[in-house]
């Protein structure tokens, strides 16, 4: 079975998106801390920050499941090319 060009550029069009959500999860994620501290400073009450802490673990936990995705779709990538590169 042999990969073509598109299913290659496909491929790795996947893994510069999966970059990216992962860099957005991490602005994020930056962004979501500031405000916590920012409400923590302020003396908002507690019930209001757990809630924000929860918004950030969800970003946080995001990022590994990129990072995965990453290296699962470039392993393929890698495979494939490498099967093609036998091939000839």
């Amino acid at each position: 079975m042999s990969v073509t060009l598109r299913e290659l550029k496909i491929k790795t069009g996947v893994v510069k998106r999966l970059f990216k959500e992962e860099k957005y999860y991490r602005q994020e994620a930056e962004k979501q801390q500031k405000r916590i501290d920012k409400l923590t400073e302020d003396g908002t009450d507690k019930h209001t920050i757990a809630k924000q802490k929860e918004v950030l673990q969800e970003s946080l936990n995001m990022i590994p499941d990129c990072q995965n995705q990453e290296l699962k779709q470039a392993e393929e990538i890698f495979e494939e090319v490498n099967k093609e590169i036998e091939n000839e």
